[in-house]
Formats: structure tokens, sequence, C-alpha cells
């Protein structure tokens, strides 16, 4: 690849390669103390009587650039999501990556940068790693896996399980704006205005919902199957039925056209910075205009509520007023979006 340097296989010289990893690039993006240590793990104290809570993700978008993101600030958020999710403060993570033979050492360098900007955004610590390098054309440029620990410092249990009939649901921002930007990008698809990915962390919008004593019941991020599939898992895991507003549901003129010209649903589409709140009626009011002051310009909304039965129900109220039962997707609208 003229005019950039590459990865290179290093047989024989592995341990050289990765030290220089290491110090040219990981080091400066990650700087914390566990990772100074060049231990094989970190060592960690949790705030005294915390639970913890534990993920963990392997990232293979294609491209690894795109409006809005990258494959590492893809890595930070997701994970700090997951945990998000479980109810947890994101505080460790630690970050694996395959490189492909060929790897241009600057599309890594930007790559790690990224990840750094973004853990100190989310007030998480990339505490410890791992780097392998594979034959060329066998990595696809550069895969990235997180596992993230949090620490739960509350007595809310936050699952399917706790959601009850008479919830209502509260959707944190508009859906539908990564899969669109990454198809956008790797189909090399114009469209009049640029579709920028939400990928952005959550741990802040449910830490506020916490510290207003918002009984949350249960949370979900929107990624692979989009809003439809998420509330479908939580309905037949809590063995309930979810009646959604399809009126209410917030969707972006300009993601909504690129669907529509696409033949895509935006309610299967992958989002990377939106949830869903599973909480007491009488708590939705506050719960939305928490969400509403983290994300002002996307539009957080109450979407719908949950039913006795028939359990495992899933239904959309469409805008001229009939009701349909949403199904899972039998494959993957968007393959490689995270």
């Amino acid at each position: 690849m003229t005019g950039h340097t590459e990865v290179q296989l290093a047989h024989g010289g592995g341990g050289r390669l990765t030290q220089q990893l290491i110090e040219r690039i990981f080091e400066p993006a990650f700087a914390n103390p566990a990772l100074a240590a060049r231990h094989d793990g970190a060592l960690l104290a949790a705030p005294k009587g915390a639970r913890l809570a534990f993920t963990t993700d392997s990232h293979v978008v294609s491209p690894l650039f795109f409006p809005g993101g990258d494959i590492g600030r893809l890595a930070v958020y997701g994970t700090v999501n997951d945990l998000a999710m479980c109810g947890a403060r994101p505080r460790w993570l630690s970050a694996a990556f395959i490189l492909e033979e060929g790897l241009p050492l600057e599309t890594l360098e930007r790559v790690v940068r990224s990840m750094g900007e973004a853990a100190r955004a989310a007030g998480v610590t990339i505490v410890t790693g791992d780097t392998k390098v594979v034959e060329r054309g066998k990595g696809d440029g550069l895969y990235v896996n997180t596992a993230g620990m949090g620490t739960i410092e509350h007595a809310l249990t936050i699952e399917p399980a706790a959601v009850r009939a008479g919830d209502v649901v509260v959707l944190s921002g508009d859906i539908g704006r990564h899969g669109m930007a990454i198809m956008a990008q790797r189909e090399g698809v114009a469209f009049e205005s640029t579709i920028e990915s939400d990928c952005a962390p959550l741990w802040p919008a449910v830490e506020a919902l916490f510290a207003a004593g918002v009984d949350v019941h249960c949370l979900r991020d929107l990624t692979r199957g989009g809003l439809a599939t998420a509330v479908i898992e939580i309905a037949e895991t809590a063995r309930l039925a979810v009646a959604l507003d399809e009126s209410a549901v917030p969707v972006s003129e300009p993601v909504r056209g690129a669907c529509e010209m696409l033949g895509l649903d935006p309610f299967y589409v992958a989002n990377e910075g939106r949830m869903v709140a599973f909480v007491p009626a009488a708590q939705a009011a506050l719960t939305l205009a928490i969400l509403q002051r983290f994300a002002p310009e996307s539009g957080a909304a109450r979407i719908g509520g949950v039913r006795a039965a028939p359990a495992g129900e899933v239904t959309l109220r469409s805008v001229v007023g009939v009701e349909r039962i949403l199904d899972r997707l039998s494959g993957e609208q968007l393959p490689r979006i995270c």
C-alpha cells in the first residue's frame, strides 16, 4: 500500500512487534496505572458492597470508519452500553485486536486514538488487552473484542423478569441512524442529507434516571435487530405483551427516506446510542423529561405500554390505527453493522 506503513507478520519476532505496538500506539492512547504495570492482567478495586456486572462483545463492522463513528468508538460505547443496560456504572474495559497483515499502522493508530477518546468520554479505563496478527486475506483489516466490568451501586434488579403489566415503554431517541449510516458508507449510496450514526454512551442518561429515583424495571439498547427485536425479546422473557404506537416512534426524514428507497423497516434497523426503558406509568413523565435532556434533538418519546397477555406478543398500531403483530426477522437486514 503506497504511502502507508503496514503491519507485517514477523515470524519469530512477534514479541518485538507487540512491544512496538504497545509503546507506540496503545499506551499513549489508553494511559493509566493498571496498563502501565505491564502485568498479565489488571488488579482492580471495586467499591465496598457493590455488585459487579460483566459483559463482552466482538466488533467486525465494515467499513471501519463511517459517518458519526468508527470501529474503535463503537467497541467502547457498545460495551459501555451493555453494562449500563444492566444498571451498572461502566468502569473497566479490556481490548483485544485481531490485525490483518498489511493493515496500515495509520489506520490502527486512528482507531486506537478514537477508542481512547471514547473511553475518557464514557468514564471508563482500558486496563488490559491483547494483539494478534493473522495472514493477509484472513482478517478483513481489523477486528476488536472488548470486555467490560461495571459496578451496580443501587438495590434495583433491572431485567426483563422485572417488567410488570401497566409499565410504559419510553424510547430515548430517534431510531435507525446507525444501520443506515453504515449501509450508505458501505454501498456508496448518496442521500440528500448525510446520515450519521447515533453511536454514543448511554450511562449518563441511565445514571440520571437512578439519581431522580425512577424505579427502572428494564433497559435495553437497540443494537442488532433494532427496536422491534429488542422489545420482542423482553416481551418473550417477561411473558407479557407490549403494545407500541408507530406514530409515537421518532424516525428522522433522512432515515425514513433511505429505508423506503432500500426496502428496509426502520423498526428493525440497528442503533448504537438508543435504548428503551420500561418504567411504572406513574414515572413515565419524569423518565421522558430526563431522557429528553440527554438528546434534545432526537426526540425521546413514550411509545407504548405493557399488557398482561397474550404472553410474548408485541403489537404495533399503525398511523392509521391498524394493529399488527411484530415478529422476529428470519435473518439480519444488515450484516456487519457492529
